[in-house]
């Protein structure tokens, strides 16, 4: 009798806390929201990534100023193309944005949010 209480408890606890956290995983808010509603530039630009479509003028600014690496993320070359990325994306006026996440459209571990408004998601 008491076990079978505690699974009902530990079961309806679990749907409460399911039902809770989905509209907060739903209402996706800031940079790193499908869709790129701050047109972000990921740092270092990768040898293998092509450009956006609507890329803001600073992405191509920093490609220019710092070529694309093809160095893996922790690798003593990578590191440098980074450093000279996040220069010229703050000395442009752009943000740094560290991503945590592990998501697919974001595969880069830091971003430039460009200045100025973003683009707001249709």
């Amino acid at each position: 009798m008491v076990s079978t209480l505690k699974r009902l408890l530990f079961l309806m606890g679990s749907i409460g806390l399911m039902a809770w956290s989905l509209p907060l995983l739903a209402n996706c808010s800031g940079c790193l929201c499908p869709g790129d509603p701050c047109n972000l530039c990921p740092l270092p630009a990768m040898v293998n990534d092509s450009p956006k479509e609507n890329e803001h003028a600073l992405c191509a600014k920093i490609r220019e100023k710092v070529p694309p690496t093809d160095a893996l993320p922790g690798s003593n070359d990578y590191f440098p193309s980074l450093d000279k990325s996040v220069a010229v994306c703050v000395g442009e006026g752009g943000d740094i944005i560290r991503n945590r996440q592990k998501l697919a459209e974001y595969p880069s571990r830091f971003y430039c949010k460009p200045p100025g408004r973003s683009k707001q998601p249709d």
